[in-house]
């Protein structure tokens, strides 16, 4: 008898690079089990194979309306949920036609995001206690951090819907003063 397992699929979005994947998780009376990231099967579902784990992260969210972002960080991203809902966007800040461009989407447990190099992202918390992890290609270091390009999620021109007002966020002071994407310039890759 063959046992369950995680499957993945992948979507493609309308920024290049940045995939959208389904998770299934196999449950009985006890709950679920879950492969959050699985190498192998995401590369067959479409992850670019170079993509290597160096540090995973796990952001915990007390309340409803935590909102982080939008950050470019000088690496590349695998971001899931293990508990809660969150409204992620992410903004390409490459060079190139499509710089600018803007893809949100709600995430939970039973889907993932693998983001580039150069998009930025940010996420709203939608449920208390929401824990957000996220896999990256390089370690932090206050260097690299100095690198990151951040942009302000409530840029007009980026119309961005959040469904909890900016204004009613729980926003950090550095994140609600960030530039607007007319004062940013496309990172060279």
């Amino acid at each position: 008898m063959a046992v369950p397992t995680t499957e993945f699929t992948s979507h493609q979005t309308e920024i290049p690079g940045l995939l959208v994947f389904d998770i299934t998780a196999v449950g009985d009376e006890r709950g679920w089990f879950q492969e959050k990231y699985q190498r192998a099967k995401l590369v067959a579902a479409g992850m670019s194979a170079d993509f290597t784990v160096v540090q995973t992260n796990v952001s915990y969210n007390k309340e409803k309306g935590v909102a982080r972002g939008l950050h470019a960080e000088p690496w590349e991203k695998y971001i899931s949920v293990v508990k809660g809902r969150a409204f992620v966007t992410y903004v390409d800040l490459r060079a190139g036609n499509n710089f600018g461009k803007v893809v949100s989407l709600e995430i939970d447990n039973n889907k993932a995001v693998f983001v580039p190099q150069g998009v930025a992202n940010s996420y709203q918390t939608l449920e208390e206690d929401t824990y957000y992890i996220y896999s990256v290609s390089d370690h932090w270091s206050q260097e690299l951090y100095d690198k990151y390009v951040s942009l302000n999620m409530a840029d007009p021109e980026l119309a961005i819907t959040w469904p909890i007002d900016s204004k009613e966020a729980i926003v950090s002071e550095r994140d609600r003063t960030h530039p607007m994407l007319k004062d940013i310039e496309p990172m060279q890759l």
